[in-house]
């Protein structure tokens, strides 16, 4: 086992920037296969980004919570889909992060290795000798096909007759792949759907939901590492809220592009840049980016403040989390529905980025744990006094 120092965030910065323009070239082949491509996982593995939620003492880097939401939205300038990929993997690379050592020896043994995973519970584990036997369904399983190792979301009995929720931890040997994933947003994601039946995992490949929900994880990992001292939500929250703010960033930087030149047709405008109403969709759309990155980074930056406090979390600072991350994903998308819509017909072709950045921008919002409404409405009813109508807080 290798420990190493983080690389500074300036420096991981640096290789998720200089991804840029294989990502963005291999953006299409993503679409075309509804997986990524070659060059793509790659250009991902050899940039050593996809250790920087994997524990230290196995070589990953152990990142807080703002390097690793400056890099995601860095990847997203790029591609949406791939860096909707490697967001997911990083959240199960913490996720796996919480069992126990022999778990972790296995699975890090490879720093770079790939694991996909679900919160949703659609399966059973049942109880046998040593483990379980786990049968079920998970749908928008996001690069499966491409990743060793899944971790999703089940449900076991309990002796008082009821059922709580656990992960399961399984090589994607296990599962059968079910080729659904025909979509017109995030198509370079392959987040196709996987199924098993009756597939024994031993007790050790399964930890209970509720306490990493919760923040009161079983630390099994290093006790002193900051990386672990927050409730998932707010975690994860962040993590998928960066791709909805690089989507934006990335709207700005291809409508930029395209600019010089274009004109306004059946106006007299020979130069777009040089009417009024350029002016306030640009405008306008910037001071939405600006937003989305806001409430993003303000969740990161409390993440990171807590965890080197030790302070606790409030129940209204991890609905906040919620509410911060439908802010983003709606000032996000307003602002790249604003600059597409400025684009012109001749953003309706393929090898103009916008028109899939804005399809990618769109598929997040319909996420059932980033839709705007549902996560204002969370905040909402507690701010007045109500309880959360879920347990994923």
């Amino acid at each position: 086992m290798e420990t190493i120092t983080t690389p500074p965030r300036t420096e991981l910065l640096k290789r998720a920037a200089e991804l840029g323009p294989v990502l963005r070239a291999n953006a299409q082949a993503s679409e075309d296969r509804r997986q990524l491509s070659e060059e793509t996982l790659e250009a991902l593995g050899g940039s050593g980004l996809l250790r920087l939620r994997v524990p230290r003492r196995y070589g990953g880097y152990e990142a807080d919570m703002r390097t690793v939401t400056e890099v995601l939205a860095e990847l997203a300038r790029g591609d949406g889909s791939a860096a909707w990929t490697a967001s997911v993997w990083m959240i199960s690379s913490w996720m796996v992060g919480l069992f126990p050592d022999a778990v972790r020896d296995e699975v890090f043994a490879d720093p770079d290795v790939r694991i996909s995973g679900i919160l949703s519970p659609g399966a059973m584990a049942t109880p046998t000798d040593g483990g379980y036997l786990v049968s079920g369904k998970w749908s928008f399983n996001t690069g499966a096909q491409q990743s060793d190792w899944n971790v999703n979301a089940a449900v076991r009995p309990t002796p008082d007759g009821q059922f709580e929720p656990v992960m399961v931890l399984l090589p994607m040997s296990d599962l059968q792949v079910i080729d659904d994933w025909h979509t017109v947003g995030m198509r370079g994601s392959g987040s196709i759907t996987t199924v098993c039946q009756d597939v024994f995992v031993p007790a050790e490949r399964v930890l209970p939901v509720g306490p990493v929900i919760f923040g009161a994880h079983p630390l099994q990992q290093d006790p002193a590492a900051p990386m672990w001292r927050a409730p998932f939500m707010p975690i994860a929250c962040t993590t998928v809220g960066a791709v909805a703010y690089g989507l934006a960033i990335a709207a700005r930087d291809a409508f930029m592009e395209r600019l010089p030149g274009s004109k306004i047709t059946y106006t007299d405008y020979t130069e777009q840049s040089a009417a009024p109403l350029t002016h306030l969709q640009v405008a306008g759309a910037t001071v939405g980016v600006d937003e989305a990155g806001f409430h993003v980074l303000r969740t990161a930056d409390l993440i990171d403040t807590k965890a080197a406090s030790g302070e606790p979390w409030s129940l209204e600072e991890r609905a906040r989390a919620r509410l911060d991350l439908g802010a983003t994903c709606l000032r996000a998308k307003e602002a790249v529905e604003v600059l597409a819509g400025a684009s012109g017909g001749s953003s309706l072709y393929n090898s103009v980025p916008i028109q899939r950045i804005e399809r990618d921008v769109k598929a997040l919002n319909l996420h059932a744990i980033m839709h705007p409404d549902t996560n204002f409405e969370l905040y909402g009813r507690m701010a007045c006094g109500l309880e959360p109508n879920t347990q994923y807080i």
